[in-house]
């Protein structure tokens, strides 16, 4: 039996950070995007977004079943749900209890054999078994966010200001500095699943652009 991949053992050193800040640079990948605004928590367009992501990767991941298996297909686990994060206004989100001016990106990666004909098959697909689903918002996309600075953070969303402050203490006292812009957000990659995990043990990678100062 061939290998499952799984980019997070893969690639420990994007999904599994430490509890304090540390610098990485981060390769270009491909994800698929919806954007939309609004409480994340209470939001039918963030719900729908993420039902949307997974309904696409999961029809590639189980193409392996059919008769239209991508060229280049390989077995791997679907990677994490992840976010970019700003302010309905584009700036950075400054009042996390003002929810519903979140602006935000939902998105899951893609591996490498994914390319734009896939995307429209699993689109196709899609259409056909979830006609609910609203694909006309989904794009493919390769995010290169380069140079960034990261951390583990352990607890609700809400308590997320102990880890970016641990973050901003790095940067201060380092010889980098942030270099958020509109193409370089606030990024969150959710590893444990809310639905399953008390708030205090949830486990989240907080990362942020930074350059040289």
């Amino acid at each position: 039996m061939s290998e499952i991949i799984d980019f997070k053992k893969m690639q420990k050193e994007l999904y599994q950070p430490k509890l304090v800040p540390s610098v990485v640079e981060v390769p270009p990948m491909k994800f698929f995007m919806i954007d939309g605004v609004g409480n994340p928590n209470t939001s039918a367009a963030y719900q729908s977004a993420i039902a949307t992501l997974y309904g696409l990767s999961y029809a590639i991941k189980m193409s392996k079943k059919g008769d239209c298996v991508p060229k280049g297909y390989f077995d791997y686990v679907v990677p994490p749900l992840e976010s970019l994060w700003h302010s309905v206004s584009g700036g950075l989100i400054e009042d996390l209890a003002d929810k519903d001016n979140f602006a935000w990106t939902a998105m899951l990666r893609q591996p490498d054999f994914v390319n734009e004909s896939v995307f429209e098959w699993a689109k196709e697909i899609i259409h056909k078994k979830k006609s609910e689903l609203d694909l006309s918002k989904v794009c493919f996309e390769t995010l290169d966010e380069g140079l960034c600075l990261q951390i583990l953070h352990i607890g609700s969303y809400d308590n997320e200001p102990e880890a970016t402050a641990k973050m901003d203490e790095f940067l201060a006292n380092s010889e980098y500095q942030a270099d958020f812009s509109q193409n370089r957000r606030h990024h969150e990659i959710y590893l444990s699943d809310p639905r399953k995990t008390a708030p205090e043990k949830l486990k989240t990678v907080i990362r942020i652009p930074i350059k040289k100062a």
